[in-house]
């Protein structure tokens, strides 16, 4: 007769597997000796054995005790179920090892190819990483929201890039962020979105919005964005607001 551990040895498994199949009822537990102890006999090794072979070949727990009183019928049909849904989960483990690898990507992993691309174009233009942070954080909203939109959307981003006045606020506006808020530089940021908007706003621009900025509630997400990312985020608005405009996503002249 064997103690647990010895059962457990020669199964190959733990003290732990044992008293857990104990516990949920895939292996009678024997009466205590008059030492105390519990003891095993060779059925218990055959039996455990079954148990330990079912478990490591993937099979659940709840389905071990169906699987080791089937028949042969029973068994096989049971077995291509257990198949099937093994390869399900190769399938989805499969899939998460693709989105993990991605992080060694960086920005992919989170955002469309295209933004990626404009977002490395920031950082050849000098823009520091902190200011990439958020544009990033602005463009996960988007791509959530209109991930359709995304390649429609990007050549204009990309012209903007072209205008010096563009480049110089990502410039400006990522050195407010790395210094915490210097007055000056946020009143300097805040003169050149200004200057912007009404460059737009000359062209007409303003006048025809895309019709996804009339979705009012998302509009008022990205402009909390900017307020929450950075203690400066908010009072950037409020400088932008002293200069006659609103908003930050879909400016609009105060009254």
């Amino acid at each position: 007769m064997l103690t647990i551990g010895q059962l457990a040895s020669y199964a190959g498994v733990t003290v732990r597997a044992v008293r857990h199949y104990h516990q949920v009822g895939l292996l009678p537990e024997p009466e205590r000796d008059h030492s105390g102890y519990r003891r095993y006999g060779a059925m218990a090794v055959v039996e455990l054995t079954k148990i330990r072979t079912l478990a490591d070949a993937g099979v659940p727990l709840s389905k071990v005790a169906e699987l080791l009183e089937a028949d042969d019928a029973t068994f096989a049909e049971a077995v291509t179920e257990i198949d099937r849904s093994l390869r399900e989960e190769i399938k989805r483990l499969q899939a998460n090892r693709a989105q993990i690898a991605q992080l060694a990507a960086g920005d992919s992993l989170v955002v469309p190819p295209e933004v990626v691309a404009y977002l490395d174009r920031l950082r050849k233009l000098g823009v520091s990483e902190r200011m990439i942070d958020g544009e990033r954080d602005g463009w996960i909203l988007v791509a959530a929201r209109w991930p359709d939109r995304i390649a429609e959307w990007m050549p204009d981003k990309f012209a903007q890039l072209e205008d010096p006045l563009v480049v110089r606020l990502y410039r400006v506006l990522g050195k407010v962020l790395d210094a915490g808020g210097d007055d000056v530089m946020l009143a300097e940021a805040a003169d050149l979105m200004v200057e912007i908007i009404e460059r737009a706003s000359a062209r007409g621009e303003l006048d025809t919005p895309d019709e996804a900025f009339d979705d009012q509630p998302f509009v008022e997400l990205l402009d909390g964005l900017v307020a929450e990312s950075a203690p400066q985020g908010k009072r950037l608005l409020e400088l932008i607001a002293e200069r006659g405009w609103t908003g930050w996503t879909r400016p609009e002249r105060t009254a």
